[in-house]
């Protein structure tokens, strides 16, 4: 059975030493969405939200999650990130956040993508909790990974 990397021997948590890894492209898309009122997706949509542009401002917010990351997850690796895409889309009852994180490293960008995503979906939240604080982050999860020892990993 797999074990947990974030231990010693001894049970105290650590870095895992990634150093004698190979670099390898890494690659690593999670997908999540925030359920709301039809209005809510109707103001967002038409733009006439008055702190401004909810879905780019969210995007930002996303982009700069994933740069921080190794400053909010404690035992998280600093990554020398070289893409980020964030796309937000509507949905019938809501938004739909796909982020892809790549680097060329010798760790995987798993935690930077969802928390790319995480931050995006909660910047929503954050701008429309005035006229809708009922809406819902949910199935924010890993759908696929590529690179690094354990190779291809992608969601039935």
């Amino acid at each position: 059975m797999p074990q947990l990397t974030h231990f010693n021997q001894d049970g105290e948590a650590h870095m895992v030493d990634v150093g004698a890894k190979d670099e390898t492209h890494r690659i690593a898309v999670v997908e999540g969405r925030i359920r709301m009122r039809p209005e809510t997706l109707q103001m967002i949509l038409a733009g006439d939200h008055k702190k401004g542009d909810v879905l780019g401002i969210a995007r930002i917010a996303g982009i700069m999650a994933a740069k921080k990351t190794s400053e909010l997850v404690p035992l998280c690796h600093p990554l020398a990130i070289t893409r980020v895409g964030l796309d937000l889309t509507s949905l019938e009852d809501g938004i739909h956040c796909r982020s892809q994180i790549e680097t060329r490293g010798r760790t995987g960008v798993e935690m930077e993508a969802l928390c790319a995503a995480q931050v995006a979906l909660l910047t929503i939240y954050d701008m429309c909790k005035a006229v809708d604080r009922g809406m819902i982050i949910d199935n924010v999860c890993l759908m696929e990974k590529q690179g690094g020892k354990s190779g291809h990993w992608k969601r039935d």
